[in-house]
């Protein structure tokens, strides 16, 4: 028979109420069970029948034998297998009285009681803190958050996008030997700056995301990178190449699919971080897509 235990706080009722919950008991356990409350906690016992092995200790981890929690080792499993949370711990003062839940069958003077806070970072869901009791045999070791952690979860935040592409234009008219000039409109999601922090542990991390530059496949074959958002056409050009972002199509777009040339425009991002006594930088990569038609001049004799 197997049986679980779960300690519940309200701060982890609470947590529990905005987040998916995934159920660990059988479809149809139909064995015996209770509940318990201490001063601190709840403790839910299930037993299920025909199942034999550990305790399912209040951190939602198996073990065998025992409860788990016992050990703070309390892990948030990501669905890609993954874990991403941080620890804290703070002795509890004062100590539960003798018998409470929160001993784990204990008693007092056999390790201590510490309140837990765990910051954890499910997908779907912005930084969650748990807070729970626990108890531990030994003084824990607090948990070193690491800043690059902490800097991926700034930029996570953040609202980056592909380009804004102003030119070309899907309804624009393009014709063969006339240079393109190709730019993007600039916002903060879609070329920065972009700027967002994280925190956890007493430690604040803060990111900023610029474009650093765009990459063009015009889809003729040709290949265009430009280290910024490109100039804006003025009529006054006239025929003038664009000085900073720019193509001149050799051949139309008739034996294209649709009859149009498919025009990507990749972004990298590039953010620059800084906190918790360290820094670096780390890079994103956005892409959009344009559908662009190019035609022949046409002479009138």
């Amino acid at each position: 028979m197997l049986t679980r235990r779960i300690a519940i706080t309200a701060a982890t009722v609470l947590a529990a109420l905005s987040v998916p919950v995934t159920s660990y008991a059988d479809e149809d356990p139909k064995g015996d069970g209770g509940i318990e409350c201490g001063l601190y906690n709840c403790e839910v016992e299930v037993d299920v029948p025909g199942q034999a092995g550990g305790q399912q200790g209040g951190n939602g981890s198996t073990g065998g034998g025992g409860s788990s929690s016992g050990n703070g080792d309390n892990s948030y499993e990501n669905p890609d297998g993954t874990l991403d949370k941080v620890c804290t711990y703070k002795l509890a003062d004062p100590q539960p009285p003798a018998g409470s839940l929160d001993w784990e069958g204990h008693e007092p003077g056999d390790g201590a009681v510490y309140e837990q806070s765990c910051s954890v970072a499910p997908d779907g869901v912005d930084d969650l803190t748990v807070v729970r009791m626990v108890w531990l045999a030994e003084p824990p070791a607090q948990a070193t958050v690491d800043p690059a952690v902490l800097a991926q979860r700034a930029v996570d935040s953040m609202t980056l996008l592909g380009p804004d592409i102003a030119s070309p234009r899907a309804a624009g008219k393009y014709t063969v030997g006339i240079p393109m000039w190709m730019w993007v409109n600039q916002s903060a999601t879609t070329y920065g700056p972009n700027t967002a922090s994280a925190s956890a542990g007493g430690i604040t991390v803060t990111a900023t995301a610029k474009v650093s530059k765009i990459g063009w496949q015009m889809g003729d074959g040709a290949s265009v990178t430009c280290n910024g958002p490109g100039t804006p056409y003025q009529a006054s050009e006239g025929m003038a190449e664009s000085p900073t972002c720019g193509h001149v199509y050799s051949k139309t777009s008739a034996g294209a699919q649709n009859g149009k040339f498919p025009v990507i425009a990749t972004s990298t991002w590039t953010i620059d971080w800084q906190g918790g006594g360290a820094a670096g930088q780390l890079t994103e990569v956005r892409q959009t897509n344009v559908q662009v038609a190019i035609g022949e001049v046409q002479v009138v004799r």
